[in-house]
């Protein structure tokens, strides 16, 4: 499943920082979202709407993916991602997708589409988390209640670990990225 799943995702995140990246940026990631604003490559009164709509966005994919696999449109998941090391796994995910995001960016912009499948589909089997690395896409999951998803309990804290992640990584693009 965990390869199926890597795959799939992948392939769909290419294809879809690909095809939104000249319309929005492809901002799908709260957390991406949160860095530009840091990086003061865009304003911090975008948070909340692109927050938002990312969230819809992935909650709406959520129920057509449980829509076209049989299972309860709107879940809820039961699987609970708890503990010490998942919450590393998705401070690493994070941490490492910001960097590849931003430092392939500056110099080689027509990658990041590629870059981004590729440590997605490596950090799902690298982190004990399955790299979500994403808020929008932790709080979609929790509506699904399959071998991806998250357990609404389990969603707080991969927030936190998430914006940890994003802590840890801001230091080092500004000093990076100069």
């Amino acid at each position: 499943q965990l390869l199926a799943n890597a795959g799939a995702t992948v392939g769909a995140l290419i294809a879809l920082i690909m095809m939104f990246g000249p319309i929005s940026g492809a901002q799908f990631n709260p957390i991406v979202t949160i860095a530009d604003c840091v990086l003061n490559r865009r304003t911090f009164s975008d948070v909340l709407p692109y927050f938002v709509v990312q969230t819809i966005g992935g909650t709406l994919g959520a129920f057509v993916a449980n829509l076209m696999f049989d299972l309860d449109p709107l879940g809820p998941s039961t699987k609970i991602r708890d503990g010490g090391g998942i919450w590393l796994g998705e401070v690493v995910a994070t941490f490492g997708l910001l960097l590849v995001i931003f430092l392939i960016g500056k110099h080689r912009a027509e990658s990041v589409p590629l870059a981004v499948g590729v440590w997605i589909g490596g950090a799902y089997w690298f982190t004990s988390s399955t790299s979500l690395a994403n808020p929008a896409v932790t709080i979609a999951r929790a509506f699904s209640d399959s071998f991806a998803g998250i357990a609404p309990e389990s969603v707080p804290m991969f927030i936190v670990m998430q914006l940890v992640g994003l802590a840890l990584a801001l230091p080092i693009l500004r000093l990076l990225r100069r």
